[in-house]
């Protein structure tokens, strides 16, 4: 299995969020439309990083509106963050889920129900597994 770059810090933020806290995203009409076009655009095979004025301006309202975490991934946002399964049992996962096209840096711990695993809303995929160990 190939690795993938480092991804789009904002857009793993943003599909991060469309999972986690999708009514904040979707509140005010400016936001709702933003984050459409970024989406179509993105799944139209632009760059993430050809929009980066796009996610600059839903960064910005989204800050306006009181979100205080904007789309940074180092600000807590609820489901950013979560333990590994195995850390400290001294069974570290093999592997984690990414972006399902590896165009951002979401990394998801595997799912307890192998059946019921995170999906990526952005390109309506489930997560794909990276082997961090072979």
């Amino acid at each position: 299995m190939t690795r993938p770059g480092p991804g789009h810090e904002r857009l793993g933020e943003l599909c991060r969020r469309l999972m986690a806290t999708p009514a904040e995203l979707t509140a005010g009409e400016a936001v709702r439309r933003l984050v459409d076009h970024i989406l179509a655009e993105v799944r139209d095979g632009r760059p993430p990083g050809a929009l980066e004025d796009a996610f600059d301006e839903l960064e910005e309202l989204l800050l306006a509106a009181g979100h205080s975490a904007g789309l940074g991934s180092y600000r807590t946002t609820p489901g950013s963050y979560q333990r590994l399964p195995g850390a400290g049992h001294g069974h570290p996962p093999l592997y984690v889920l990414a972006c399902p096209l590896g165009h951002c840096a979401r990394v998801e711990a595997p799912a307890a129900d192998p059946g019921r695993g995170p999906r990526c809303l952005v390109f309506d995929r489930p997560l794909r597994e990276i082997t961090l160990r072979p």
